[in-house]
């Protein structure tokens, strides 16, 4: 007896999707500007190529080995380096940007209630133990906030990254 669900192919998967990695669409952007384990950049890069959405962080030097180390997508993906995250989050706002981060906060939206992207939109990402920093907060347009029953605080930055990315890019 064959089960009633069929599992699809790699070569059907394959051509389905893109044959090419996106070039930067410049419409989503995932910041994770101040990271603690680059494992997880790696994946959330692996998430922004699902998405179509690039990837911003920051140039500390175990970056680009993290991000080497944690990509296993087969095509260069959209990376943008950050040298001042707050003066590239004010001049991204300045020029039209919505500035979502993603940050447990009274003001929060519930996931849920997460509208999809309308415009290039960067979705901020802060640290994981101390969050988005206090230079940062008053340079968000919105914040979002996973909701949790368990006993956690929060989510790693790749998981509550990919939840955020799916919402704005409209496939949740």
């Amino acid at each position: 007896m064959s089960p009633s669900i069929r599992v699809r192919t790699p070569s059907e998967l394959r051509a389905a999707r893109r044959s090419k990695a996106h070039s930067c669409w410049g419409h989503l952007v995932a910041a994770p500007l101040w990271p603690l384990h680059g494992a997880n950049l790696g994946t959330l890069l692996r998430t922004c190529d699902a998405v179509g959405a690039c990837l911003a962080v920051p140039r500390f030097p175990w970056v680009p080995e993290a991000l080497r180390r944690g990509n296993t997508l087969r095509r260069p993906a959209c990376v943008h380096w950050v040298h001042d995250p707050p003066g590239w989050l004010e001049r991204e706002r300045v020029a039209g940007t919505a500035i979502v981060g993603v940050e447990l906060a009274d003001e929060a939206v519930r996931l849920a209630d997460l509208a999809p992207a309308r415009g290039r939109t960067i979705a901020v990402l802060g640290h994981e133990q101390q969050g988005i920093p206090p230079d940062a907060l008053d340079l968000l347009d919105t914040v979002v906030e996973i909701p949790m029953v368990g006993t956690g605080a929060s989510l790693n930055v790749a998981v509550a990254g990919s939840l955020v990315l799916y919402k704005l890019a409209g496939l949740l």
